[in-house]
């Protein structure tokens, strides 16, 4: 056999190291051209510029469109009603008497001048007989501090659904009220607020294990000292039909998710492909199709045949939401819908299994992987009340992400647990179109009276 030339060795050496380089190249390339759009990566992090969606400009002004259904400001219940007449006859300028039986209403709407309300008890020390001194104590229902139950729920109503900073909610209750509040007793109340609604948070955990579709995710958080280095952790949210509960713990991994929705969890679960949630059965598991949707555009963004499949792969999303959206409206019946589901359910399939063996590594591997939760696919089209997306759970995680930039997480494990209490009660009343200022100053007075708190649940509100 004759021996290679030196030269047509390095040659060939150089033309390996070329293919490598330009591999390389292409994966940073694909991978500086990710975003919210095609991969996990969250919408804040996409640069300026980034498209939104494939919907094409309607070239439509903005604003409601003719036919919209109108959202009108009611009319409240007047405290005063002032009658306004005209003198004179604005053409010919005789005087005018009389009522009109249907008046044109013009509503002024103000707020009052806000002063708190402050009461002093005056506890007498009276000296017996005996020499002793006795000092009255307060009467029951009455804070140990210097605030009242409502002003405790306003503030923690500040620094959590309002998103305020400390040093902010400081600032409003002076500015709105006349309150001068130290920032520490602003921490003060909110953990009196969190020790308030601990037992109401509870029922609802509990309550949210025994319902028949969830929909659970998770996002980073951070806890630690303040001032300190904060450790990792992650908060959980678990969103069903009414009730929204919320857990901030130091693990992402699978015993978190059995914990919230108990290990003999019987309902559907929607998530996405994250590992943790591979305990429950592929059949009673729903996975989230606008991640499906976002790795599709991967496949779709890259050259070959694997970019093709994207393609396809995208055309039988489009058409499985068009049909999902007319169920979710009632002017398509279940019965239909799965019998026109079962062509697309065959034709995704074979899509990835063709781009399980494409040639393209980073589409293949996808492909695989998505593969091994086929039965998962397609567990909303046979189960009434699963949804095809997980975005009822990525909805509730929108705020927490929004608090977590701007407090910077929380500073201890008991700031974690006013968190994740506040964020549940919130989110439950929200689903339940509750009053959260009442509950919160309910939850607050029963704290006070040593009585039963309010309760979460639907059935006992």
């Amino acid at each position: 056999m004759p021996e290679l030339d030196p030269r047509d060795a390095r040659i060939a050496e150089l033309e390996a190291e070329v293919a490598a380089l330009k591999a390389q190249i292409f994966e940073l390339l694909a991978r500086l051209g990710q975003n919210s759009q095609n991969s996990s990566k969250p919408p804040s992090s996409d640069p300026p510029g980034t498209p939104r969606g494939a919907k094409e400009p309607t070239g439509r002004s903005r604003g409601g469109q003719p036919g919209h259904k109108a959202h009108k400001r009611e009319r409240l219940p007047a405290d005063r009603v002032v009658p306004v007449l005209p003198s004179h006859c604005h053409r010919c300028h005789r005087p005018l008497s009389g009522l009109d039986p249907a008046p044109r209403i013009h509503q002024i709407i103000e707020l009052p001048e806000i002063r708190p309300g402050v009461t002093d008890y005056e506890l007498h020390e009276l000296t017996c007989e005996c020499g002793a001194h006795t000092r009255a104590s307060l009467p029951p229902g009455v804070p140990p501090g210097a605030f009242g139950p409502r002003l405790m729920a306003a503030a923690a109503l500040c620094t959590s659904r309002y998103r305020m900073p400390k040093r902010m909610a400081q600032e409003f209750l002076r500015d709105l009220f006349g309150i001068q509040v130290a920032l520490g007793s602003v921490s003060k109340m909110e953990q009196s607020v969190s020790t308030a609604i601990a037992a109401p948070v509870e029922e609802a955990r509990a309550a949210v294990r025994e319902q028949d579709v969830a929909h659970q995710d998770e996002t980073g958080w951070q806890e630690g000292p303040e001032g300190g280095r904060k450790a990792r952790a992650w908060l959980w949210v678990t969103v069903t039909a009414l009730i929204t509960v919320f857990r901030i713990v130091r693990s992402r991994g699978a015993q978190v998710t059995k914990e919230m929705l108990g290990e003999d969890f019987r309902g559907f679960l929607v998530v996405d492909r994250w590992s943790a949630y591979r305990w429950v059965a592929r059949g009673r598991r729903q996975l989230c199709w606008a991640h499906l949707v976002r790795d599709f555009c991967c496949f779709a963004e890259r050259d070959g045949t694997g970019g093709k499949i994207g393609l396809q792969l995208l055309g039988r999303a489009e058409m499985m939401f068009q049909w999902w959206h007319r169920v979710r409206d009632g002017t398509l019946t279940r019965r239909t819908f799965q019998r026109r589901m079962r062509q697309v359910e065959r034709s995704v399939g074979r899509l990835l299994r063709r781009a399980a063996a494409c040639g393209d590594a980073k589409i293949e591997g996808m492909a695989k992987e998505i593969l091994t939760h086929e039965p998962a696919l397609w567990t909303f089209v046979y189960a009434e009340g699963v949804e095809p997306t997980n975005n009822r759970a990525e909805r509730a995680l929108r705020n927490a992400v929004i608090w977590r930039k701007i407090s910077f997480g929380t500073d201890s494990e008991r700031g974690s647990r006013y968190v994740e209490r506040i964020l549940t009660v919130i989110a439950t009343l929200k689903q339940q179109r509750r009053h959260v200022l009442g509950f919160l100053t309910a939850a607050c007075k029963a704290a006070l009276d040593d009585r039963q708190p309010p309760s979460l649940l639907p059935a006992a509100a």
